[in-house]
C-alpha cells in the first residue's frame, strides 16, 4: 500500500517527546539505590491505571484524569517498593511530571516539519500539558495541544484519536502520528494514522494491531522518511 504524504503531524507527549524517566535522578536522590526502579514501576501502573480507567468508567465510577492517575500510580509505586518516601518528596516526583527533559532532537524535527501543522495528543491534562510544553521550549514549534479529556477517555481508544481528525479537519490517512509507545502506535494506525514508532529500546512490533507503517530509533529519523514521501 502507497502511503500519502503527510498533511499535518500528531505527536505523543509523554515517551515521545518528553522523556519520562528523567525523574530518575531526582527519584534517586529521595531514594538511593531505588531510582531507577521506581521511576520504571512508576511509569509502568500509570500507563496500566490509564487503560483500566477507561474500561471500569460507569455512572458510579467516574474516570479520573490522568493527574489523579500519575498520584495513585506512584503511590502504588512507592508501597510495593517499600520505600519511605514522605508528603513533601511525593510532591517534588509529581510535579517533575510538568518540567520533563524534551527527547533529543524534538525541537529540531518540530521545527523542521513546518509550515505543516504540528500538535500534540496526550493523556495529560491541559494543568500538566502546559507548564511541561512551556518549560521545554517546544512551544514556539507546535500549533496545538490536545488532551484526552475532551474524549472523556485515554488512549488507545478511537474517540481520542478523532479529535487530531476534528481539530485538523482532515482524513486520518492524511495525518502521521508519532509515539514511542508501541500499543499507542497500534491504536493510532487501527485508526487509520500513518504511524511512526520511535521504538527506542528495539522491542518487538505489537501483535493485537496492524504493525506501524515506519519503525526508527529516535525522533531525528522520521525526518528522512518524510522527505521521501513528499518527493
Amino acid at each position: 500500500m502507497t502511503v500519502a504524504a503527510p498533511a499535518a503531524f500528531v505527536f505523543d507527549a509523554y515517551g515521545t517527546l518528553f522523556d519520562v524517566h528523567s525523574v530518575t535522578a531526582l527519584a534517586e536522590s529521595i531514594a538511593p539505590g531505588h531510582g531507577g526502579a521506581l521511576a520504571r514501576l512508576w511509569r509502568a501502573k500509570q500507563l496500566e491505571y490509564s487503560w483500566l480507567q477507561s474500561l471500569m468508567a460507569a455512572p458510579g465510577w467516574p474516570r479520573e484524569d490522568f493527574a489523579a492517575v500519575t498520584a495513585h500510580a506512584l503511590d502504588y509505586a512507592v508501597a510495593a517498593l517499600v520505600l519511605p518516601i514522605g508528603d513533601s518528596a511525593r510532591t517534588r516526583l509529581l510535579d517533575a511530571y510538568r518540567h520533563l527533559a524534551p527527547h533529543a532532537g524534538a525541537l529540531d524535527l518540530l521545527q523542521a516539519l513546518a509550515p505543516r501543522p504540528r500538535i500534540i495528543l496526550s493523556n495529560g491534562t491541559r494543568a500538566m500539558l502546559a507548564p511541561l510544553v512551556t518549560a521545554s521550549g517546544l512551544g514556539a514549534a507546535l500549533d496545538d495541544v490536545l488532551s484526552v479529556d475532551d474524549a472523556g477517555v485515554y488512549k488507545p481508544a478511537p474517540a481520542v484519536y478523532a479529535l487530531a481528525t476534528a481539530r485538523l479537519a482532515l482524513p486520518p490517512a492524511r495525518i502521521a502520528f508519532v509515539s514511542s509507545n508501541g500499543w499507542d502506535a497500534a491504536g493510532a494506525r487501527a485508526f487509520g494514522f500513518t504511524t511512526f514508532w520511535i521504538n527506542r529500546d528495539g522491542l518487538p512490533v505489537e501483535r493485537h494491531a496492524p504493525p506501524p507503517d515506519f519503525v526508527v530509533a529516535a525522533l531525528p529519523d522520521v525526518l528522512p522518511i518524510v522527505r521521501s514521501l513528499a518527493a
